[in-house]
């Protein structure tokens, strides 16, 4: 058990006692200086050391729990955690929805995540990797012809591109928006559904990238990717024409793996 750490603050007067708390207790965290495991002290004394009321340090304390980075244990007291990124994936989401161009902008944050996560995928990517892929794929196909079911696979096909890159700060930011980038995908998967050889072209090119990956061939992989993105942007206006869709994806992607 960690016994109760020592914490003063001196405060400067230009913050109220509520955000000199949470301004303190975030300084603590970011610096290491209160680390996972780590018992707060009591209220009594987090209140006196900080020169706030006791009702301030609960309002503070609680705020922090529910973003994860503390855990409030009754008859034992406040509790330092691991951080948890899924836990701000519902904050950055109602935060960045409200936001012009968000999602514009949250899915060029995807695409940077993802063309990275992928080249450190095909060094750092173990056995149990490449067979949660192979799944993802599989799955895939089975949900091909549904555009929510197949929506969610093709999500989770990427999400194991990151989980395989092995990256903590990587997959931590992935998760915290992740919400928010699957109602992206998955509108962007329900609007493209239409297009003609759409279903082929996820298949093959899924496909493709998963078979990149299995030869470590990091390059080849982020060309594929980059290009996945951006084939889907394509059919995405193509989807927009009214009659009008008739680029063919997988001709399309074969000619520009021949180059």
């Amino acid at each position: 058990m960690n016994k109760p750490i020592k914490i003063i603050q001196q405060s400067d007067g230009s913050e109220d006692g509520y955000e000199r708390v949470v301004s303190f207790l975030r300084e603590q965290l970011v610096t290491g200086q209160l680390k996972t495991g780590d018992r707060l002290l009591p209220e009594r004394d987090l209140a006196s050391a900080l020169g706030v009321s006791r009702p301030v340090i609960r309002e503070a304390l609680r705020a922090l729990a529910t973003l994860g980075a503390l855990e409030i244990k009754r008859g034992f007291g406040t509790v330092v955690r691991e951080p948890d990124f899924t836990a701000l994936s519902d904050y950055f989401s109602l935060v960045l929805a409200q936001q012009a161009g968000a999602a514009d902008d949250v899915m060029q944050a995807r695409i940077a995540i993802e063309r990275q996560a992928i080249r450190l995928a095909c060094t750092r990517a173990l056995a149990q990797d490449l067979d949660r892929l192979t799944q993802a794929l599989q799955a895939i196909k089975e949900t091909i012809d549904d555009p929510v079911k197949g929506g969610a696979a093709d999500f989770h096909f990427h999400t194991m591109i990151v989980d395989a890159a092995h990256s903590p700060a990587l997959s931590s930011v992935y998760a915290a928006v992740a919400k928010l980038l699957q109602h992206s995908h998955m509108e962007r998967r329900r609007v493209i559904a239409s297009v003609p050889g759409v279903d082929s072209y996820l298949v093959d090119h899924h496909e493709a990238i998963m078979l990149a990956i299995r030869r470590k061939n990091a390059s080849e992989a982020d060309a594929l990717l980059a290009e996945h993105f951006e084939i889907g942007a394509n059919l995405r206006e193509d989807a927009a024409q009214v009659g009008v869709a008739t680029r063919r994806p997988g001709k399309q992607r074969a000619t520009q793996r021949g180059n």
